[in-house]
C-alpha cells in the first residue's frame, strides 16, 4: 500500500509530463526547397576565362617578339645567309639572275583565326570596319564644322556689310549737308507691311566709291583727305579687309 502512495506521489510530483513539447521538437513546416546555385560551375567559368586572357597575352606577346624580329636583319651566322653567299649573293643586292629578283623579304601576315587563306580574320575584319566607322564620322563632323563655321561667317558678314553701309550713308549725309535719317526700330508684335530689301555688298560698295571719289573720304580710314592723289597714296585700299 506504502509502495503504490510513493507511485502516485511520484506520478503527480513530474508535472513535466503535463507541459507542451518544445517548439524545436515539433515538426515545422519547411518551406519549399529552393534549388541551390552551386559556385562550381562559376567557378570553372572563371577559370576558362582565366586562361582564355593568359592564352591571348601570350599570343600577342609572341607576335610583337615575331614582329621586331622581323625588323632586323637576317645575321651573317645563319646557315641560310652563308649558303647564299657561297652562291654570289652580295649583302643588299636584290636575288635572281643579274638582281632581277626581289630585294627584299616576303612580308609576313599573322593569323590567329581559324579563317582560310584569302579570308580576312574576324578581329582584323572588325577593327578595320571599326575604323573606317571612325573614319566616316570623324569626316562627317568635320563638314559639319565647315558648315556650320561658313554659315557663321556668311551671317558675320551680312551684319558687317548692313553696319557699314549705315555708317558711310550716315558720313555722306552729313558732308551733303542733308538730314540723317535714323532707323527705326520695330515694336514687339509689329511688323512693315513691306519687308526693306536686304543691303548688299553691291551697295556698300557704290557708297564707298562715292565718298572716295566726290569727297576723298575713306571710311575705314575715317578721315577726309586734301585730293584724290593723297587719298591713293595714303589709303591700303576700298574694302575693310584691305585695312
Amino acid at each position: 500500500m506504502a509502495e503504490k502512495e510513493e507511485e502516485e506521489d511520484d506520478y503527480m510530483g513530474d508535472l513535466s509530463q503535463f507541459l507542451p513539447p518544445d517548439a524545436s521538437s515539433l515538426p515545422s513546416k519547411t518551406a519549399p526547397n529552393k534549388p541551390v546555385v552551386s559556385n562550381k560551375k562559376r567557378k570553372v567559368l572563371k577559370w576558362q576565362e582565366r586562361k582564355k586572357l593568359k592564352r591571348e597575352r601570350k599570343q600577342i606577346e609572341e607576335d610583337q617578339k615575331t614582329l621586331v624580329n622581323l625588323e632586323s636583319a637576317i645575321p651573317e651566322s645563319n646557315i641560310g645567309f652563308k649558303m647564299l653567299k657561297q652562291m654570289g649573293y652580295t649583302p643588299g643586292s636584290a636575288l635572281g639572275k643579274e638582281g632581277s629578283g626581289r630585294s627584299e623579304p616576303v612580308g609576313l601576315e599573322i593569323r590567329r583565326g581559324r579563317a582560310g587563306i584569302g579570308k580576312e580574320d574576324d578581329k582584323v575584319e572588325k577593327m578595320r570596319r571599326e575604323m573606317e566607322k571612325a573614319d566616316r564620322d570623324t569626316r562627317t563632323q568635320e563638314e559639319l564644322m565647315e558648315t556650320f563655321g561658313s554659315h557663321l561667317k556668311e551671317r558675320w558678314k551680312e551684319k558687317r556689310t548692313v553696319t557699314n553701309f549705315h555708317k558711310a550713308e550716315a558720313v555722306l549725309a552729313l558732308l551733303e549737308n542733308r538730314e540723317v535719317v535714323e532707323e527705326k526700330k520695330e515694336d514687339d508684335g509689329e511688323k512693315d507691311e513691306e519687308e526693306e530689301e536686304p543691303i548688299t555688298e553691291e551697295d556698300l560698295l557704290n557708297t564707298l566709291m562715292k565718298l572716295r571719289d566726290e569727297y576723298h573720304y575713306c571710311l575705314f580710314c575715317g578721315c577726309q583727305y586734301e585730293s584724290t592723289e593723297s587719298l591713293l597714296s595714303n589709303c591700303p585700299g576700298i574694302t575693310e579687309e584691305d585695312h
